[in-house]
């Protein structure tokens, strides 16, 4: 029998699972020592063994390698050269790698999640502050609706304030209604008080004259300079300026402004 003839007779691959008896086994050891093809076919058959095994279990352990490796070569030593495999860190280190990837990951979600809260904060204080705008734009389109009604109302008399001595460019007027009994008064001709300073009406009686104080305006501007004041049945009107709080009687040095009714 050639070697041709050896090698296709399927005993190599007998002798690699290892079912041949001794003496088979010498046999088969004495032909790769004589030829070469033998020998080099041997170890085709090893590096398919090695390779089908790789393929059915792709995480095949360095033990179990090694395990293959000796069982092969104490089968026919000298045969096959496999060099010894190492154990590998790289599984160790893609731990660690996915452990600093999951914890960036982590602290990269809990910044975002810090950001959402931020911005959903920061619009909830913007909702608050437009909600508080848009209450106190409703509270003064509602008292200038109300002031608008008394001013054009059908049984509401117009008081013209003349500017006086102590400031002749002045002018006010005054909503009287005697049905709602309401008194509103237009301070858009008077110039902003000074500091430590505010307007103060003056409902009068002429004989004799008796002043009543039927308002103090600190914010001349507030309602587009149209205000609410007490009701009082007056035959003029006046508006002086006074300190903080209002005096109990008004001080005609600062007299702005005076309308008979």
């Amino acid at each position: 029998m050639n070697t041709r003839e050896y090698i296709e007779s399927g005993i190599l691959e007998l002798y690699i699972f290892g079912r041949l008896s001794e003496e088979e086994n010498r046999e088969v050891q004495e032909m790769s020592d004589k030829h070469p093809d033998v020998k080099t076919e041997i170890y085709s058959i090893e590096q398919a063994v090695i390779n089908l095994s790789y393929s059915v279990a792709p995480y095949l352990s360095a033990e179990n390698y090694e395990r293959i490796r000796e069982k092969l070569i104490e089968k026919h030593s000298g045969v096959v050269d496999m060099p010894v495999r190492k154990r590998s860190n790289a599984a160790q280190y893609l731990g660690w790698a996915a452990a600093v990837i999951l914890m960036f990951a982590f602290g990269f979600q809990y910044y975002k999640y810090n950001e959402v809260v931020q911005e959903a904060r920061t619009a909830q204080a913007e909702r608050s502050k437009f909600e508080q705008l848009l209450a106190d734009v409703t509270i003064q389109k509602s008292a200038t609706e109300k002031a608008l009604d008394l001013v054009r109302g059908k049984f509401t008399t117009t008081v013209e304030l003349a500017g006086q001595q102590a400031a002749p460019e002045a002018y006010a007027k005054v909503y009287v209604n005697n049905e709602t009994k309401q008194i509103h008064v237009d301070l858009a001709g008077l110039p902003e008080p000074p500091e430590g300073k505010v307007y103060q009406i003056w409902a009068l009686r002429l004989d004799p004259l008796t002043p009543t104080s039927i308002g103090i305006i600190d914010n001349i501007r507030e309602n587009k300079g149209i205000h609410s004041v007490g009701f009082y049945d007056a035959e003029a009107f006046g508006i002086t300026l006074e300190p903080a709080g209002g005096s109990p009687a008004p001080t005609l040095e600062q007299l702005y402004t005076l309308g008979k009714v």
